[in-house]
This record gives structure tokens, C-alpha cells and sequence, in this order.
């Protein structure tokens, strides 16, 4: 066993719900050759791993018997630049809401809109993370991976990711393939995507009629602050259920019943409508049992009070699961992936 594994380590700092398991075995990996060698030592042993990040898309429901390798790898560089398109290149390590500041602090727009989203770059093309109109999938520009079968190193381009609303080919081949570090797209003009929730609003409040990306930025922390909890002061993994997406039909006999029905059209026909609307109207919002509950703000949000298990944190879950497929029709899909 390698002297860089620690051994019962409690995981409790390293997800942002706070929940307090513990791992078999526990490492960090700043590098390539870190990675390499951590895998390679775990396979030597027949030692399941599990990679994390910032941990803000767990769910730990149990000790987890497997070694947690915590990607910490840093680095931020610019690979092009023509004047107005620009490739700059993260880190999987990198925390993304200081990553997202480090690209306007450059004078470079597109990631504006995925501004204070927790967690890291390495994790973010794995759920092809979005916000506010923007996904990932909109400013990618590739990434390395290391390919846990055969420890070759490939990189993907934009359609071999798969990308789909919070899901891609990483996703739906878990423990195959390890980020290194992402390429995005960026641009020195901004394309501002104001539209879809109340950013333009806010912006218009604060007198702003051409706003920078620094300007949208700005609005959406604020915003996201108003709306979510700081995961720091009271655990939590941000939302929690996907924005379903219905048949039309469904979405037109849920609005017969409720006139207020939040519901955005598809390209394919279909609507997605707002989880958060949904769970709400059911009378979760502000729900408590226990240490586990629904944010008394954000019914999309779970939270965690200080003890909650992630057993208790599960079972809520499933409990608002079962009413909104009873009342409406609709099935919610968890968000964070459960160990």
C-alpha cells in the first residue's frame, strides 16, 4: 500500500453536504503521473476507486470502501488567441467559480452566466453544468482524459462528448474515464445571454442597459446568493433534481390544473418544466424531518441542518419523488450521483 494513502478518513470536508462517512483509503493527485501511479497502486491492490473533486454533486449514503482519489491538480493557461476568440485551458483541480473570475479578470466573456456553480473544472463537463441559459456545452473547446481501461491519454472533441442537459458520455460511463483538463471557447465580444431567469431584471434594477461579462456576473452571484445557501453555512449540493422534460400533452393537462405552470418549450416539441415549481406547489418548500429538509427559499435545494445522514437525506428525497410522480405525473430525477 502506498505511504501517500491515508487510511479512514472521515469525508466530511470534502462534500459540500457535509455528510460525515468515511473513506477506505484516501489520496490527492496534483499531476499526471500522481493520477497514474495512484490508479496503477489501486489496481496492484484490487482497490476500487472513486475520484472526487469539490465534492458538490455527492450524495454519500455509506462508508465508502474504495480509495477517494481527490483531484487537486491546478493550472490556467491560454492556448489561443486571435484578438477576439481565445482557448484557454483549466485544471481539472481547479475550483470553477475562481476559474470563472480568473477568465474575466483576462478581459474574456462566455463563462459569465456559470458564475458561483461550486464544485471543479474536472467535474463540470461530466454533467455538462449549466445556468441561467448557458451549459457547458455551449463554450466547449475540448479536454484530455485518461482512460481507466488501457492508461492512454485522449482528448474529445465537442460531439464526442455526447453532451445532453446535465449528462454526457463521462456521465454514462462511470469509473471508464478520469478528466484531466478543459479547453473552453471564450471571446473578447460578449454575447450576452439574458433571458432566461430574472438577469435581465436585475441588471435593469442596477441601471445597467449594455452590461459587461463582468456586469452579468456580477447580477448572478447576487442572485444565486439570494436564492441558494452558501454550502460553507448549510450543507447542500445546489439543485438537487433535474428540470424534468415532459410531452406536451402532460404539460398542457398539469396547466389546466395550474394555470401558473413555469415551463419552457424544446426544440424537439417537448417542454421542461421547473422542479422547483413542482415541489413547491406540493408543499415541500421549508419541509424539515430531522436534520434533513427542503430549503425554506429554494424547493429544489436539500439541505442539510448539521447531522442528517445521507440515508435521511435519500429517503426525503424519495418521499418528494413519490408526490410529484402521484400529483402531477412526473417522474424528478436526482441530480447528484449517490454512493
Amino acid at each position: 500500500m502506498s505511504g501517500q494513502w491515508q487510511q479512514q478518513v472521515s469525508l466530511k470536508p470534502y462534500n459540500t453536504f457535509g455528510i460525515d462517512v468515511k473513506a477506505r483509503y484516501y489520496t490527492e493527485v496534483h499531476n499526471d503521473d500522481d493520477v497514474r501511479q495512484a490508479l496503477a497502486e489501486a489496481s496492484e491492490q484490487g482497490v476500487a476507486v472513486l475520484v472526487v473533486g469539490g465534492g458538490s454533486n455527492l450524495l454519500l449514503t455509506a462508508d465508502i470502501q474504495a480509495l477517494v482519489l481527490r483531484m487537486v491538480s491546478r493550472g490556467l493557461r491560454i492556448l489561443a488567441d486571435d484578438g477576439e476568440h481565445v482557448v484557454v485551458e483549466a485544471e481539472a483541480g481547479e475550483p470553477w467559480h475562481p476559474f470563472v473570475q480568473w477568465s474575466l479578470a483576462q478581459g474574456l466573456a462566455g463563462l459569465e452566466n456559470l458564475s458561483l456553480i461550486p464544485g471543479t473544472v474536472g467535474a463540470a463537463p461530466m454533467q455538462n453544468i449549466g445556468a441561467y441559459g448557458v451549459e457547458i456545452k455551449d463554450v466547449f473547446a475540448g479536454l484530455t482524459a485518461l482512460d481507466r481501461q488501457t492508461g492512454e491519454l485522449r482528448d474529445f472533441s465537442l460531439e464526442e462528448c455526447a453532451f445532453a442537459y446535465r449528462d454526457s458520455l463521462f456521465k454514462r460511463e462511470p469509473g471508464r474515464w478520469l478528466i484531466l483538463r478543459v479547453r473552453f471557447a471564450l471571446s473578447r465580444v460578449m454575447q450576452a445571454h439574458l433571458d432566461y431567469g430574472p438577469v435581465r431584471q436585475r441588471l435593469s434594477e442596477q441601471g445597467i442597459a449594455q452590461p459587461t461579462a463582468q456586469n452579468v456576473s456580477d447580477a448572478i452571484c447576487s442572485i444565486r446568493r439570494e436564492k441558494l445557501p452558501d454550502p460553507v453555512e448549510l450543507g447542500n449540493a445546489g439543485s438537487f433534481f433535474k428540470n424534468p422534460v415532459v410531452a406536451a400533452v402532460l404539460a398542457d393537462k398539469i396547466r389546466l390544473q395550474h394555470p401558473g405552470l413555469v415551463a419552457y418549450p424544446q426544440a424537439d416539441g417537448q417542454m421542461k418544466l421547473a422542479a422547483g415549481w413542482l415541489i413547491e406547489q406540493a408543499g415541500w418548500k421549508g419541509h424539515r424531518e430531522g436534520d434533513a429538509g427542503v430549503h425554506r427559499l429554494q424547493s429544489l435545494v436539500l439541505v442539510n441542518y448539521g447531522q442528517a445522514s445521507g440515508l435521511q437525506l435519500h429517503q426525503l428525497a424519495q418521499k418528494i419523488q413519490a408526490d410529484i410522480l402521484e400529483r402531477f405525473g412526473v417522474t424528478l430525477e436526482m441530480e447528484p450521483n449517490l454512493y
